[in-house]
């Protein structure tokens, strides 16, 4: 595949920033920082469009935050001109990272997602009787810098926008040359993109067919439990020599007895939501009714939210509508 070329100043455009604009403040029109940006929109725009071509334009912005989701993580939120600048880097760069991606990974792509993803994994599970499932240690805060513009260098041939791209990958305040801010659009494309590199040695060196990633976490089936304690081995080797990670523990297990992932459990003939899923689930129904109770949102909100986390629960097919049933009656008995 040949480097793609001259993609600095289609970033820089004002049409494209414009686009950008619009992105990134889906979902956040009443901030203030988005009011003021959009109050006078054409005067922002040409003044990022300048700076971005003068090499001026200023990175490494965040406000930091702690979540607990179920584990604890810190989230880097870049402030809302660098958002910006990386709606307007991804709408020009991503057609070219996904064209080199292999089909069965599924994060960050248009039309593909988690949904895709379980059904294409309950797909192996069906003509499978091993599984083995990988997740790279603390992936995001590992990702090198060096390796990461090494491996974006062979894609892209632009030289401005290759720096602008080693500006914004150095600029976040981790360790010295290591990791990825989370929370970050940027950072999920480069991560991403990062590991597509095992999905070409898993599917090309060693001709592995049943496999998905989403993300960092990767399952790969086989009929052979031998075969797949040797692909394991092979596939750590990679990581560290190769992209300099570590992954978790992994083990062989039986499909039979369902396969862990993306917050399911998968079987040859259904899916339901994992302990874990449903616990999270459980806690957030009780939040929303409780603030809609008490007043802190309105019942539009609550309908919107709840929405969305029902699509979670029951998309790619999973079974959870016992499950979800009785929630919603325990939740109104509690707080009626």
């Amino acid at each position: 595949m040949r480097r793609a070329a001259n993609l600095f100043d289609q970033i820089a455009d004002r049409d494209n920033l414009r686009i950008a604009f619009h992105k990134a403040a889906r979902g956040r029109r009443g901030q203030a920082m988005v009011r003021q940006f959009a109050a006078s929109l054409d005067r922002h725009i040409a003044a990022m469009s300048e700076a971005i071509r003068g090499g001026t334009f200023q990175v490494g912005r965040f406000q930091q935050f702690l979540i607990r989701d179920p584990k604890e993580r810190v989230i880097t939120a870049p402030c809302f001109d660098e958002r910006v600048l990386h709606h307007a880097i991804m709408n020009v760069c991503e057609p070219v990272m996904d064209r080199w991606l292999i089909d069965d990974t599924f994060a960050c792509r248009t039309g593909k997602g988690r949904e895709a993803a379980i059904e294409r994994a309950q797909h192996f599970t069906r003509n499978a009787t091993w599984f083995l499932k990988l997740d790279v240690r603390k992936y995001f805060d590992s990702v090198p810098h060096a390796k990461l513009m090494d491996f974006l260098e062979r894609r892209f041939k632009d030289r401005r926008l290759l720096e602008l791209l080693n500006r914004i990958i150095a600029a976040y305040r981790g360790e010295p040359g290591i990791g990825l801010p989370i929370g970050s659009l940027t950072s999920q494309h480069f991560a991403n993109f990062y590991l597509g590199w095992l999905d070409r040695f898993v599917k090309e060196s060693l001709r592995v067919r049943g496999y998905v990633r989403y993300m960092d976490d990767m399952l790969l089936w086989h009929e052979s439990r031998e075969a797949l304690i040797e692909i394991h081995g092979r596939c750590q080797k990679f990581a560290a020599t190769q992209l300099a990670l570590d992954f978790k523990l992994g083990e062989v297990q039986r499909t039979g007895a369902g396969v862990p992932f993306l917050g399911c459990r998968i079987w040859p003939t259904h899916v339901e939501l994992n302990r874990r899923s449903k616990r999270r689930w459980r806690n957030r129904v009780r939040v929303l009714e409780r603030a809609e109770r008490l007043g802190l949102s309105s019942e539009l909100e609550l309908q919107t939210r709840l929405t969305a986390l029902t699509a979670f629960a029951k998309g790619a097919g999973v079974k959870s509508w016992r499950f979800r049933q009785s929630v919603l009656k325990q939740v109104a008995v509690d707080d009626p």
